[in-house]
């Protein structure tokens, strides 16, 4: 049987459609021959293309080369940064127990310090948010104030996948700079979005993820400092830095820079683009919906432009996404990640949404391909969608 054919796709955050830069920069470096780590002329054929990948990628994040790291994926590095840190920094003064992370942060990084802390003694500080989504400062401040000398690293992400809440990385990393502790930042969300500069930024560590930003699933890459010590997760060849071993894979690492360039290079045009859509989108929900609250921070500079995310009075996430997808609508009820799992989102619970409010929540998300076709689709669809999901809700 056929599938019905998709009317709108507005789950650009669970991963955006491959940039045709990207996809062109797979099929040539595909159709090269070599392992990166040989040293006959294909292996240098191969090692040459890495080199030109990561050159890319680090100009157009502000980095230098020698401190991208390549993964394969946004997860690989999150953990990579997390424990690697935690290691480094505690082999170095064993008093250094203390993980300090946001309430919100993405499940990569979430569980990495919660499997430290359940096998490896961390000591896990889950930092509180306001109802906006957007860390608390002041607790994060008394923290230092109180345990400095005990904290490994601190580890907050730059904008949040659920709500599209922009986090205060500048104020962390002065804060943790009087310190001396290295701030990570999982920048999944943010990148092509809104300006990312990491040699600015202060930060330690910085993760990011091809599938988000326009380049294939599979591929991604830590940027971290020379001078910051990561202990290995994986252990191997000794490839890239001695901290992430396995063959690079040159093909994927050239489609990760093709795709980070194009979307870097079109993110001011696009953010205004996809802004003014989520805008009309918003707009017209609020406008022909009753119940409904729209969550995270204010349309603006301390919001990602293309996140929308709505809790729904009396309606049933699953059943919306049922039957927006009948209705050949992509959308989600928050992380891809979590998906299947029949549980209050963390993000919520952390901004203080109660469990009834939080079982209607439904993120519409916009990128690259996105036009008002899209948005017009919804506006259609939604009403009957929520007015079906609260019928069925009140049968049950």
């Amino acid at each position: 049987m056929t599938e019905k054919p998709y009317h709108a796709y507005l789950d650009h955050a669970a991963t955006t459609p491959v940039r045709r830069a990207a996809v062109d920069a797979f099929v040539r470096a595909s159709a090269s021959v070599g392992n990166p780590s040989s040293s006959h002329a294909f292996g240098r054929a191969a090692r040459r293309l890495v080199d030109e990948a990561r050159e890319g990628v680090a100009a157009a994040l502000g980095a230098q080369p020698g401190e991208v790291i390549l993964t394969g994926g946004g997860t690989e590095a999150d953990n990579l940064a997390v424990k690697g840190l935690f290691w480094s920094r505690r082999s170095a003064d064993p008093r250094r127990t203390r993980v300090l992370v946001s309430a919100i942060e993405h499940h990569a990084v979430l569980d990495a310090a919660r499997w430290l802390a359940e096998h490896d003694g961390a000591q896990v500080v889950e930092l509180p948010v306001d109802s906006r989504g957007r860390l608390d400062l002041e607790v994060l401040d008394a923290q230092l104030d109180l345990h400095a000398d005990e904290v490994a690293l601190i580890s907050v992400m730059w904008a949040n996948n659920e709500v599209g809440t922009l986090q205060p990385v500048d104020d962390v990393v002065a804060a943790a700079r009087r310190h001396g502790i290295p701030v990570h930042s999982d920048a999944v969300q943010a990148l092509g979005h809104v300006p990312v500069d990491f040699a600015t930024s202060g930060l330690a560590a910085l993760a990011l993820s091809g599938h988000k930003l326009g380049a294939p699933v599979g591929v991604g890459a830590l940027v971290a400092r020379r001078d910051v010590e990561l202990t290995p997760v994986l252990h191997g060849g000794g490839q890239e830095r001695g901290v992430r071993s396995g063959t690079v894979p040159a093909a994927l690492a050239a489609s990760l820079a093709a795709g980070l360039a194009a979307a870097v290079d079109a993110r001011e045009r696009e953010a205004a683009r996809i802004s003014a859509l989520r805008d009309e989108l918003l707009d017209g929900i609020l406008a022909s919906i009753p119940g409904v609250t729209a969550r995270g921070a204010a349309p603006g500079p301390g919001r990602l432009p293309g996140n929308l995310h709505l809790t729904v009075d009396d309606a049933d996430a699953e059943v919306m996404l049922f039957l927006l997808d009948s209705a050949g609508i992509a959308a989600s009820s928050g992380s891809a990640c979590q998906a299947g799992v029949e549980q209050v989102s963390h993000v919520l619970s952390a901004m203080g949404v109660g469990d009834e409010q939080a079982r209607g929540a439904l993120r519409l998300s916009l990128g690259h391909t996105s036009t008002l076709d899209d948005v017009e689709a919804v506006l259609a669809a939604l009403p009957a969608v929520v007015e079906r999901s609260r019928l069925a809700r009140k049968a049950f």
